[in-house]
């Protein structure tokens, strides 16, 4: 499928209250065959996303200390979780602690899924994930660890209010530009 033709199905899934607001945008080098081109999102005239450049402003990771540092990255953590540290350990350590070893382990878990997610953005994988987004349920696009599906979904027409007000405490963990893109939806209703 040819981009124009690609961008305006995108386009027209766009959730009303976000239709002119989020644009999608592509440029190519026609004479220069090694160079692949940058694909981007823009809200509000401002590149947002931009698929092949580390310089967006959003905050890109390097490594899974970073993140394991971030103080503004909150990780729930659920009595299912602090369970599995019990029985792993054999009861031989403190409640407190076992807290604090659950933290650890599920930040370690979204580290490595947020840092795999965002080493594959680029101009070539956002035109194969927008085929896939195409030609997948909504329910599967909000659900899977792919940044670009979910950023596709969050702004799509067809998830509600009441979905996107339910799914507050799944965002928290995703990437930071999966968590701009549900409040900006967010803002619109």
């Amino acid at each position: 499928m040819s981009w124009s033709k690609l961008k305006q199905q995108l386009e027209s899934f766009l959730c009303p209250a976000l239709s002119g607001k989020v644009e999608y945008r592509a440029s190519s080098y026609r004479y220069l065959p090694d160079k692949s081109g940058s694909c981007y999102i823009s809200v509000d005239k401002k590149n947002v996303l931009n698929m092949n450049d580390r310089t967006s402003s959003i905050r890109w990771y390097q490594t899974e200390q970073e993140i394991k540092n971030d103080s503004e990255l909150q990780i729930p953590v659920h009595p299912e979780d602090v369970e599995t540290v019990r029985k792993d350990s054999k009861g031989n350590i403190p409640e407190h602690r076992l807290i604090v070893i659950a933290r650890s382990r599920k930040i370690s878990e979204v580290a490595k899924e947020l840092l795999s997610a965002q080493t594959s953005l680029s101009k070539s994988n956002f035109i194969v994930i927008a085929n896939k987004f195409l030609s997948t349920s909504i329910e599967e696009s909000l659900e899977s660890d792919d940044i670009l599906l979910n950023i596709l979904a969050l702004v799509d027409r067809r998830v509600g209010k009441k979905r996107i007000l339910n799914m507050s405490e799944k965002i928290q963990l995703k990437h930071p530009i999966v968590q701009y893109f549900y409040e900006l939806r967010r803002s619109t209703l």
